[in-house]
């Protein structure tokens, strides 16, 4: 009888991100110290500085990868959608479903930006992952040739943000819904912008 393969270990750095990931996630960058994301993730100290260099560049990397799952969540959300109106407002979709995962605390960035020193790694993570949804917007509403997709992208980005919010504080998953529904109209009025004026 073949012998049964057991699944490699996770690597030591994966352990932290993981570590990384729970603690900062539910408890707070500044609450949580070095000592217990090391004790969490079974790994000496000296390895997460040998990683990492910092705690405040394993925050930039904890953040990263949240980053990374929203952004393949996103993209894997907005296949579902043919029109150009559909896949801008399927973000939206995406976000509700975030909102709705039993471990939803918030949005990670907006809250590690509170406790972010000025210039450093982890501003520069947040800052990453608003240039990326409001690169998205941009891209979808160009994509469904509205006239001014700059604008429109900044509208849509400021609802993306207030929901997150609104689901957060108000422990309202359906915060992604209404913001969905503001959402159409403002594209809807964009859209009635862009098309030629009859000349009759």
């Amino acid at each position: 009888m073949p012998s049964k393969v057991s699944a490699p270990r996770p690597s030591a750095r994966e352990r932290l991100l993981a570590a990384a990931d729970e603690l900062f996630y539910h408890e707070g960058v500044q609450s949580v110290g070095v000592d217990r994301v090391v004790q969490k993730a079974g790994v000496a100290k000296a390895s997460l500085y040998s990683l990492f260099g910092s705690k405040e560049e394993l925050v930039q990397a904890y953040l990263d990868a949240r980053h990374d799952e929203t952004r393949k969540q996103v993209e894997r959300t907005l296949t579902r959608f043919r029109t150009p109106r559909e896949r801008l407002l399927g973000v939206f979709d995406a976000q509700g479903q975030i909102f709705t995962e039993p471990d939803f605390n918030g949005c990670a960035h907006m809250t590690a930006s509170a406790e972010a020193r000025h210039g450093g790694p982890v501003e520069s993570a947040n800052d990453r992952f608003r240039q990326w949804v409001r690169t998205l917007f941009t891209d979808l509403a160009q994509e469904a040739g509205v006239a001014d997709p700059v604008e429109l992208a900044r509208q849509l980005h400021l609802l993306y943000d207030g929901a997150g919010v609104s689901a957060r504080m108000d422990r309202d998953p359906s915060a992604a819904t209404t913001a969905r529904s503001a959402a159409a109209a403002l594209f809807d009025a964009a859209a009635k912008d862009a098309q030629p004026a009859d000349p009759r």
